[in-house]
């Protein structure tokens, strides 16, 4: 049976063969622990390591030692934000900014500082571009702001938001700079070695790299690192913010993976949009219409509305010729109206679906 056309990239991608071979060479041959001092298979694993953060940091346009491995795009963001609540709390500083499109992996976090710990949390809306305005975050700056956390490519939309303006505006300022760039890293490379920009999040399988492994890129202001705090204990890896064995098959997997992103041929809009008009071949007569500015958009992720249809209904009935969803997969277990096309103010987000590839 003739499988179906897979346009859902932005939920996770294929590891590439050759990176499968090279992980699996790090678990069957060179097994060691990167943490043993004390023979020569430790030592290989920890050289590993350290090259592949050293590719991760190249990409970055950051030090290596800046390069913090996690299990992946979401424990960064936790990393990043919860990781600084004892700052906020030490210098008064508890007020945070957002955009209300961000993935849960950042307003969950938000929340919990919010409920538990008294912080309060700004959430900039945007509009009907999908773009939020970089002036509303000057706008909303205050002498107690600790952070601004803002995604850079929407994972629903493919919108690109203003990072580098908000970059800008917060030169002379102390205020923290968080970015969520799951959607971004070793695609869109130069935005994100702004050194303005404090920390970072990626994930390997959204670049056709393993599920399971990603960094925080925090760089350091004046020499100095950044006052996070871990969110577990038990070990002194990755620079003490995350305790555990490091995974090196999946750290290399990783880093490999980063690498041939980055020298990878950039699809065109045409790409997407040649998806696009088969989509409409196989729903004939019903209008289907893009959500957000096409200007603003990454060339590998669109949302469409399908008039007058429901996006369930859409992708069932498309199941076998292909595979698509209706937004994040992280939201998908319990379906409800995108609270990314709700905060755009989306008339009938209900009928939305999302199609992406891979660049």
């Amino acid at each position: 049976m003739k499988k179906p056309i897979y346009l859902d990239y932005a939920a996770t991608t294929p590891v590439d063969p050759e990176v499968a071979d090279l992980m699996r060479f790090y678990m069957v041959e060179e097994f060691g622990n990167a943490g043993s001092r004390t023979h020569e298979y430790g030592t290989r694993a920890k050289k590993a390591v350290q090259k592949a953060r050293e590719q991760i940091a190249s990409i970055a346009g950051c030090q290596p030692d800046e390069v913090v491995f996690t299990s992946g795009a979401t424990e960064s963001n936790n990393l990043a934000i919860l990781g600084l609540r004892k700052h906020g709390e030490a210098t008064g500083k508890k007020h945070i900014i957002t955009s209300a499109i961000e993935h849960k992996a950042v307003l969950e976090p938000l929340e919990h500082l919010r409920d538990e710990y008294g912080f309060e949390v700004d959430f900039i809306r945007p509009d009907l571009s999908g773009a939020i305005d970089a002036q509303q975050v000057k706008d909303l700056l205050r002498e107690d702001t600790l952070m601004i956390s803002v995604m850079h490519v929407n994972n629903e939309t493919g919108i690109i938001q203003p990072i580098e303006e908000i970059a800008e505006l917060l030169k002379g300022t102390d205020v923290f700079f968080h970015v969520d760039a799951a959607q971004s890293f070793a695609k869109l490379v130069e935005p994100l070695q702004n050194p303005r920009i404090d920390m970072f999040s990626v994930s390997g399988h959204k670049i056709c790299g393993p599920k399971g492994i990603g960094a925080l890129i925090t760089r350091r202001r004046k020499y100095r690192r950044l006052p996070l705090k871990p969110l577990a204990f038990g070990g002194g890896q990755e620079f003490g913010l995350r305790p555990g064995t490091i995974p090196v098959h999946l750290v290399v997997g990783f880093s490999e993976s980063a690498k041939r992103a980055v020298k990878s041929d950039c699809l065109s809009s045409d790409t997407l949009f040649d998806y696009c008009k088969r989509l409409s071949d196989l729903l004939p007569g019903i209008q289907i219409d893009p959500v957000g500015d096409s200007s603003r958009r990454v060339p590998y992720i669109i949302s469409l509305k399908v008039v007058g249809l429901d996006s369930e209904a859409v992708i069932l009935k498309l199941k076998d010729q292909l595979s698509i969803s209706n937004g994040s997969a992280c939201t998908s277990v319990s379906y409800e109206i995108s609270h990314v096309l709700a905060a755009m103010g989306v008339i009938d987000a209900e009928s939305a679906i999302r199609l992406s590839i891979f660049s």
